[in-house]
């Protein structure tokens, strides 16, 4: 599998590096870094910071994801997901974490609160037409397939 680099600036001492935890993951953990413990309230949400800017290169982007374990045990999930993260910018990498579960949650400094994607990006051409091709689906939309199989 090829790598791309990818530069990172710690921003604070305390930053984690994301990192895999397993070898075939697709996914990099990101990690809470914080001054203080945040407590999320149910239905709260938060910008949680991660203590790091990154390089991104051209043509990719990072995708910051939600962690299935955190939202299936506590209800916490992130607000807009995927949140991207575009290749031009330098700030430091923010993840907007909601509670959905009906207790509050803790996070510390040094939680994995996301995963974090790297994905290549195609730019597109938009061409302004009269008509557009005819297709089965045509406008259907918004579950116009049905619920089930059958």
């Amino acid at each position: 599998m090829d790598a791309i680099r990818i530069d990172i600036k710690k921003l604070r001492p305390a930053a984690l590096l994301p990192r895999y935890m397993t070898e075939l993951a697709a996914g990099m953990d990101l990690f809470a870094c914080l001054e203080n413990p945040i407590v999320l309230a149910a239905g709260e949400r938060v910008l949680v910071p991660t203590g790091i800017a990154l390089a991104i290169p051209a043509g990719f982007e990072g995708q910051v994801r939600p962690r299935s374990g955190l939202a299936l045990r506590q209800g916490v999930t992130l607000v807009n997901s995927p949140g991207t993260i575009d290749a031009d910018y330098r700030g430091e990498v923010g993840v907007i974490v909601i509670n959905h579960g009906s207790e509050p949650v803790t996070i510390s400094s040094g939680d994995r609160i996301a995963q974090l994607v790297i994905a290549p990006v195609r730019r597109a051409l938009l061409a302004e037409v009269e008509s557009l091709d005819a297709t089965a689906r045509e406008g259907g939309g918004f579950g116009h397939t049905g619920v089930n199989g059958g």
